[in-house]
């Protein structure tokens, strides 16, 4: 079976590489990591226009494994086709910054603005999120000439000028173009988990030394009046600002992040089948879905195996569990007589960690073992996001930019929760400590995994 697929994707390589010779490119995976490493924290070195095309070949780059067939097809309503991730992203620079800026604008494709709007209510309107793949047309070779005449475009208009609004929106489009990166890995494995065959996206670069995690400890952390949210000139969404003080009560965080093998104790002791362990929405999500395990994991002769990007393998118990809900991080979080952190206890434990871990350029597509650690935290970036207690909601002074960029984050505080860190499908130079993602409590099919807190005690005692 795996020369079949591996047959299929160099004819697909071969038939699109004839509609764009610039896909013909080799790319060298120490070239990501070298950038990984240079733009780590949000901040990207170099010329803007360079940085763009960095950013998109390393899309093209992730596309590379999949077979034409996998490009198309929509396994739910919360994911989306690899097509659509790839026109959606170049739509963003034609409609943000192409239409606003380059003399005599005229749209590649109107059928375009509508197609791969995705939910920007000023622009115009949208084509059914639950019905993208049901879009054949146009073609994934049409898609890649799409991408190829935007880029084309965006690198003459960058050469041509120099404005600080042009710049500040190429820089939201290179982050967003990174937030779909990660999105083509985590829809393109729940399309393939979907498929009994579980087909191999590609095989993991990961070094797997099996053995015990190290021992969990807790880490404490005063309380006090601190400082959260972004500040300074480098990139940061707006929903990261603007700084702030909190008044935050004395905490402790464990210094690693709950294990698969941590995880299966719960479920063994019958975590899904106690009521008591779960809110109450969580407990009717849990007996609608039949929920019994994490995504992705199967129980075959008594034993576990989990679905991964790089096909089905047994669980190992010593890695970070991962694609698990808010509901069932906070179930595991109270079964172990802890809870999950707030994000400001989280962000507050994260700003003087260095930002290392498993990111997108390292080529592990899962979360690995936490390493020796003398003090402190490990594992808070990259491997998986950490789901906070915090529910998604403005900080205080925050307005939405103006326009139609406005609808980027604002629009969506509600009925979400708020997670930390990356995950192992995170490009390393788009995480930061202040970074704020969002999902609703029942999302499973990112890399979401738990990292258990409590309270602290006061000084005086």
């Amino acid at each position: 079976m795996g020369r079949i697929f591996v047959g299929a994707t160099c004819h697909w390589n071969w038939e699109i590489r004839s509609v764009w010779p610039a896909l013909s490119i080799e790319y060298n995976a120490s070239e990501f990591r070298l950038l990984a490493t240079e733009t780590r924290g949000g901040r990207m070195g170099g010329d803007l226009a360079a940085r763009l095309v960095t950013a998109r070949r390393f899309t093209e780059r992730l596309c590379r494994p999949l077979a034409i067939e996998d490009f198309v097809v929509q396994a739910m309503p919360d994911a989306s086709p690899t097509r659509w991730h790839l026109a959606h992203t170049t739509w963003f620079f034609e409609t943000f910054v192409l239409a606003c800026w380059e003399a005599g604008y005229q749209p590649l494709s109107a059928d375009y603005q509508f197609l791969f709007n995705s939910y920007y209510n000023r622009v115009g309107e949208q084509f059914p999120r639950s019905q993208r793949g049901l879009l054949t047309r146009p073609t994934v070779a049409e898609v890649f000439a799409y991408r190829h005449a935007v880029d084309e475009r965006m690198t003459k208009l960058l050469a041509s000028r120099e404005d600080a609004d042009l710049a500040q929106v190429v820089e939201l489009g290179i982050q967003h173009e990174q937030q779909h990166q990660e999105l083509i890995l985590t829809d393109i494995k729940y399309l393939l988990g979907c498929n009994p065959l579980a087909p191999v996206y590609r095989q993991s670069g990961e070094t797997i030394t099996p053995g015990s995690p190290k021992p969990a400890h807790w880490k404490a952390f005063a309380g006090g009046i601190v400082s959260i949210g972004h500040a300074g000139p480098d990139f940061s969404f707006d929903n990261e600002r603007p700084r702030h003080q909190v008044l935050l009560r004395p905490f402790e965080l464990h210094d690693r992040l709950v294990t698969a093998g941590e995880y299966l104790e719960f479920m063994q002791d019958g975590g899904y089948l106690r009521p008591e362990l779960w809110l109450s929405l969580g407990w009717s999500t849990v007996r609608e879905h039949a929920w019994h395990a994490p995504l992705y994991w199967v129980e075959r002769e008594g034993q576990w195996c989990e679905f991964t990007l790089g096909g089905m393998r047994s669980v190992r118990p010593e890695v970070p569990v991962t694609h698990v809900s808010y509901f069932e991080a906070d179930a595991y979080a109270r079964w172990r007589g802890a809870r999950l952190p707030t994000e400001v206890e989280w962000e507050r434990a994260a700003a003087e960690v260095p930002i290392e871990g498993s990111f997108a350029e390292s080529d592990h597509l899962h979360p690995g073992v936490a390493g020796d650690r003398r003090e402190g935290l490990a594992q808070l970036f990259g491997e998986v996001w950490q789901w906070t207690q915090s529910p998604y909601t403005p900080y205080p002074g925050y307005v939405p930019p103006e326009g139609a960029l406005g609808e980027y984050n604002g629009k969506f505080m509600c009925n979400q929760f708020v997670l930390r860190g990356g995950s192992c499908a995170t490009p390393a130079s788009h995480i930061r400590a202040t970074y704020r993602n969002f999902f609703p409590p029942e999302a499973r099919w990112q890399f979401s995994g738990i990292r258990l807190a409590r309270d602290g005690r006061a000084a005086s005692s």
